[in-house]
């Protein structure tokens, strides 16, 4: 194990060296990593304040809890009211069905609500610091039939662990990066099996709290086609319908998308793409639009079971003085999800770095009516490989 090990760490470092002196592109590689790390730097300086922020408040909020627990506390009626109404909000589907009242702790429930949420609610309410008995005068409904107020609504998580929620907060996202860094360091120093098995679980909790990040979106697996979200606009200096039919058109997309070697319209909305993938390998899939307004909106996505998920929707704005501004949003999931997309920005691959690169010679080529050089010479390339 000890020498598998060494074997790994050597040939990493071997692949590291060559990676950063390599005679050629060397100092653009050394500079972008300086660049990186100057970025770390000043993010890692607002996450710290924002952590502290964020601990200080929850301290507080325990502190304030525990000092309660052993003092009964006079609230207002309308204050009262107000805390049933913003806790009430995560387990009902339709809050605003729901008429809260309040009398000096007695709290009353009338209106509507589905027979589902209704133990969730009564359990909430009785939780919410100050109420001291609950009147429940609700009218329950197995289902929301044609019943007025309860159309409409949403799916609402009710009080879920954090960990469990999509999002964590500055102090959970660095408890599990300190817990995860641990466990990780344990694990390699075992120098065995289940050593590795605890390394690749720290790891894991790392990289989650360091990034935010769902695990399934980091992994790619079960993350459909959000793990990694791009945004971008740019300005440009032609009329809307120019700019709608140049994109709605396929076959324009190699003439300055970078790595997008043949793109062809199979009709019915649908398109075959094939780009260059990993290490110039190329990587195909079928895509299917999902929405299209003339010189307004054009949307569209993969097709279930492609290798690579995506969507993306381009919005086009007509300008005062005759451009276009197109926004647009995508979304992908890469080979090895958002971790695969760390990996690649971190050897000079960045999608987002790319698509600012391209959006530009997108614009060279609309407004001048010539593709840039740089393009020109990328798509011949490109088209050895068909």
């Amino acid at each position: 194990m000890n020498k598998t090990a060494t074997l790994i760490g050597g040939i990493g470092l071997g692949a590291g060296l060559m990676y950063i002196l390599d005679p050629d592109r060397g100092n653009r590689r050394r500079a972008m990593v300086r660049d990186k790390t100057i970025r770390a730097w000043h993010k890692s300086g607002d996450a710290i304040g924002k952590t502290s922020r964020d601990i200080t408040n929850r301290t507080r909020g325990v502190i304030a809890e525990i000092t309660h627990l052993f003092k009964r506390e006079e609230v207002d009626d309308d204050v009262l009211v107000e805390r049933v109404r913003s806790k009430m909000g995560r387990v009902v589907s339709h809050p605003h069905s729901v008429e809260v009242t309040a009398n000096n702790g007695r709290v009353t429930l009338s209106g509507l609500i589905l027979e589902h949420e209704l133990n969730s609610l009564l359990k909430c309410v009785s939780s919410v610091r100050g109420v001291g008995e609950i009147d429940n005068q609700l009218e329950v409904h197995k289902t929301a039939g044609d019943i007025p107020g309860l159309q409409g609504g949403g799916y609402r998580p009710g009080d879920r662990f954090e960990l469990m929620q999509e999002n964590w907060s500055p102090t959970a996202r660095v408890l599990t990066g300190i817990a995860g860094g641990a466990l990780a360091a344990y694990g390699a120093m075992r120098m065995d099996v289940p050593g590795l098995v605890l390394s690749a679980v720290g790891l894991g909790l790392l990289t989650r709290g360091a990034t935010n990040v769902e695990m399934k979106r980091l992994v790619g697996l079960g993350g459909g086609r959000r793990a990694v979200d791009i945004h971008k606009n740019i300005n440009i200096n032609a009329p809307v319908e120019q700019v709608y039919q140049f994109w709605t058109n396929y076959e324009n997309f190699p003439r300055f998308m970078t790595n997008v070697l043949e793109v062809t319209d199979s009709g019915g909305g649908r398109s075959h793409w094939k780009v260059a993938g990993p290490a110039g390998i190329p990587v195909e899939w079928d895509a299917v639009v999902t929405k299209q307004v003339p010189n307004e909106v054009f949307a569209w996505k993969t097709v279930p079971g492609s290798a690579i998920e995506h969507a993306g929707i381009i919005r086009f704005q007509s300008n005062a003085d005759g451009g276009t501004t197109i926004d647009i949003r995508m979304s992908y999931n890469p080979v090895a999800g958002a971790v695969g997309h760390a990996v690649a920005s971190l050897f000079g691959a960045d999608p987002k770095t790319q698509m600012d690169e391209d959006l530009m010679r997108m614009k060279t080529l609309i407004e001048t009516g010539n593709a840039p050089r740089d393009a020109a010479e990328r798509h011949a390339t490109a088209r050895q490989w068909l």
